[in-house]
């Protein structure tokens, strides 16, 4: 699987890394590809979520916590630079094979990491009790796009304001709070974030692919649908 690298180092709006998802999706004759992406504090709810249910939209503005809509389905997440955010594009139409190959792929990065962990049918990898990492889907005709979260770290206290599920909801998991129900992988290892990051890497991936500036200019037309 190649990883798909950008020709420069900058920070970039979590909408561009929507927009190079789809455009990896759309333009790149690569059967299986692969990238990974932080940004500044963000929330992100999925494309069937009524956003004023899940995130207090006044702490985001007091916060400069930015706010975006996935065109993927699933639930609002919060991520910033210690939660990295992992990006697997693929061709095929089979959504359930697609999923249990990626969520795979995260078991095996972990257990190299020496960290139990084991998957849920909501396509959710946990450790022990606790979420580290969420999934959500988008398909296009004959290519599937996966991204997910996996959580190194994180500001908690943005967390809990940024993100508010229902008591109900939370109350179906079993649990009480969105803390109770999640758990930070820093916890579980002696890695550092830039060397889980290397791990996710080599493990996963062989070769690269550097896209171009033009291509960069490309997604970043794509990325204005995202804005």
């Amino acid at each position: 699987m190649k990883y798909i690298a950008l020709p420069e180092e900058k920070e970039r709006r979590l909408s561009f890394y929507l927009a190079m998802e789809e455009w990896v999706a759309r333009r790149l004759d690569e059967p299986e590809c692969f990238f990974m992406w932080q940004v500044a504090p963000t929330v992100i709810f999925g494309r069937n979520q009524v956003m004023e249910n899940e995130v207090n939209v006044d702490y985001c503005h007091e916060k400069g916590i930015l706010m975006f809509r996935r065109k993927s389905g699933g639930g609002c997440v919060y991520a910033d630079k210690g939660n990295v955010m992992l990006s697997y594009v693929c061709d095929g139409d089979n959504v359930g094979f697609t999923f249990n190959k990626f969520i795979n792929m995260l078991l095996l990065v972990l257990r190299r990491m020496g960290v139990e962990a084991t998957s849920t049918s909501h396509n959710d990898v946990m450790i022990g009790e606790r979420k580290v990492s969420g999934t959500a889907f988008y398909h296009l005709p004959g290519r599937n796009i996966v991204h997910s979260t996996f959580l190194y770290d994180t500001d908690m206290e943005n967390m809990l304001h940024a993100i508010t599920p229902s008591r109900e909801k939370l109350q179906r998991k079993g649990v009480e709070s969105v803390r109770q129900r999640i758990t930070l992988l820093k916890d579980y290892t002696d890695m550092s974030l830039e060397e889980v990051k290397s791990l996710i890497r080599t493990t996963l991936c062989v070769g690269e692919r550097v896209l171009t500036l033009s291509e960069v200019d490309e997604i970043e037309r794509l990325e204005e649908k995202y804005l």
